[in-house]
Order: structure tokens, then sequence, then C-alpha cells
């Protein structure tokens, strides 16, 4: 298996055997029981008024580092052997997955080391030095993460754990639909963000086991929507350095695994506009009252936007992550004119059999 995966060009073919299963999420679940935190499912009155739904939030900005991250960080950690856990590991990251690493390996006394971006958020550059880790930075517009992390890790020898197209990552992330589901029952639509696949992947293949009538979604930015295009064409699209708020959805493609998953287990794809991830982030902020950064706020915007609308269903959303500076939090928030409420909600083009 190849560590790291270069997008391939627009249209391309990518064939891979879908080879995680939901075994794969339980055995992850194994290995997480008393690292990882069960997440908080949090419900409010007013988003259940405003969508005519039963919405219920899984809150992985309450996770170990901020966001869901850690869960497959953690699980891809702790099946290296002895050999690899001595050289060490080297991950490419915006910063969540970053910090996952980071905390992971010091859990597990293995050295990390994590090419960042050198304009990725200063509170997660921060958090994944505290946590131990080796930061090399990088020019996003001049160099390609991938193929330096690919470079550095085969002249240092250590293992590349990449954020999303891995296996092992894979069924860590899809514990938090397993969670979700085990608390709450059975739900008619889950919604999920969508960067480079690796947490809707897994979160989608609990689902089909757990809850086969559930429809998976899958929320992008409009400014960085090759999964969408990709999802709808059945061909991989890319994007490069997309502008959008959400760190965490810059990715330039779906990968080797993660493409086809979400053709396999994910219903449909939908992108929502940056004014809108910034006018659910502050209505997640003053009225659920938790810190909720960009890429977190995607799934909640498809459907506080009217993006996605399905009345009397029971909906789960995905909080992802809460790593944003708070220091720029009141510049984002300046760019948002306050509304009474979020936009009444559009019909779906997909109704609820």
């Amino acid at each position: 298996m190849k560590d790291g995966f270069e997008p391939a060009p627009d249209g391309a073919e990518v064939s891979e055997a879908t080879d995680v299963t939901y075994s794969d999420i339980e055995a992850a679940a194994q290995r997480l029981h008393e690292q990882a935190h069960r997440t908080p499912v949090m419900t409010s009155t007013t988003v259940n008024q405003i969508t005519g739904s039963q919405v219920f939030f899984k809150c992985e900005n309450f996770q170990r580092t901020g966001s869901f991250k850690f869960r497959g960080a953690y699980n891809a950690l702790a099946q290296l052997c002895a050999d690899q856990r001595q050289r060490g590991v080297l991950a490419y990251s915006s910063g969540n997955h970053a910090q996952a690493i980071a905390l992971a390996g010091q859990l597990l006394h293995i050295p990390t080391a994590i090419v960042m971006p050198e304009d990725a958020p200063a509170v997660k550059l921060a958090a994944t030095r505290g946590y131990g880790a080796e930061v090399i930075l990088y020019n996003r517009q001049l160099q390609s993460r991938e193929v330096l992390g690919q470079t550095l890790a085969q002249e240092r020898g250590l293992t590349l754990i990449p954020p999303y197209d891995h296996p092992q990552v894979i069924a860590g992330q899809g514990t938090v639909a397993q969670e979700l589901i085990a608390e709450v029952g059975e739900l008619d639509l889950l919604l999920v963000c969508c960067g480079g696949g690796g947490l809707l992947s897994g979160c989608a293949i609990s689902a089909r086991t757990l809850a086969p009538a559930c429809q998976v979604i899958g929320v992008e930015p409009k400014r960085a929507d090759d999964a969408t295009r990709s999802f709808h064409s059945r061909s991989l699209q890319t994007v490069h350095n997309p502008d959008t708020i959400a760190d965490g959805a810059r990715t330039p493609a779906l990968g080797k695994y993660t493409f086809p998953l979400v053709l396999e287990y994910v219903n449909d794809m939908v992108t929502v506009s940056e004014i809108a991830i910034l006018r659910t982030m502050f209505f997640l902020w003053e009225r659920l009252k938790i810190v909720v950064e960009p890429t977190g706020a995607l799934a909640a915007a498809a459907l506080l936007e009217g993006v996605i609308s399905a009345p009397h269903a029971r909906i789960g959303v995905v909080i992802s992550g809460g790593n944003v500076d708070l220091k720029q939090a009141g510049k984002l928030f300046a760019r948002v004119n306050k509304p009474s409420k979020p936009k009444p909600p559009m019909p779906w083009a997909r109704e609820l059999s």
C-alpha cells in the first residue's frame, strides 16, 4: 500500500479495493476505549423548530485535541510495529490531524514530525508543538504537502500517516457515527463535513451497518467542491489551494481509499457558501454555546441554511472540530450580518422514502 496520495488529473479513474469494513471500525472502537472521549450529543429546541426536524449534534469539538482527528490518528499509530514506533512517523496537515498525530505519538511514545502550512491557524501550530511534535513549515502556494511529506518520510525512514486516505485512519473516524447511533438510535439523515473524505467514509460505513435506512450526505464548501463534483461525475476531480475559511476542507482531492468508499456508501453530496459557514458558526456559538471552527460548521450549515430540508426526520449532524483562533474569531464574525434566524429551509431534491 502507498502511504501517501498524489491526486490524479481531473476525470481520472481511481480503482482501489474498498477494504475498510464495519469490523475495522469495531476494532478501532476497542483500541480507542479509555483513550478517546465519548463526545456529547447536543440538541436544541430552537434548531428543531427552525428545521421542523429532530436534530442531534455529535460534538467532536469536545474530542481530545479539539476534533475527531484523534480517533483515526490513535487507531493508526496503535497498530505500528516496534520498529516503526522506534523510527517515528510523519504526517501532513493544516492543523487538526497534526495535533492528533502529535498527541497520539506522545501517548504511545512515538516520535512525530508534522508538515504544516506557514499560514496554518496559530492555535493549531502552537498546540501541535505543545504535544511534542517537530513542525516543518511549507508554503502551500509553492509546494505540495503530499510530495514534500513523501520525500521527507523516505529520507528519514519514517512511516507516513496521511490525514484521511489511510484504512486505519478511516476506521477510527467511523467510530463517530457508531457512537452517535448507539446513543440516539436510528437516523433518517446523517450530515457529515467532507475534506478528504476520511470522516465521511467511516461514518457512512457505520451508518450502513447500524441504520441501513439512513441517508448519508457529505457537505463541502462551494469553493472546495472537488468531492461533490467527483461524486456526481463518478470520476475523480481535484482542486488547487481553494480559498475557503474551512481550512480542514482545503484538501486537493478524495483519495484512492476514500473515493470508492464515498461512491459506495454515501447517498449525496452538497455544498455551502462561505457566508453560510460563517452564519452557522456564529449561530452555534451564540445559541448552543459551543466553540466551533469553520470546517466544523459545514454539516450544520447545510441544514440551517436550507440546502438540506427534511421535515419530521431524525437528523444527525457531525460537528467535526472546534480549533479556531479566538483572536481571529471576532474578525470572522464581523463579516456576518447577524440574522434574526437562519434562512427557512428549502425542499431537498431527494425525498426520504
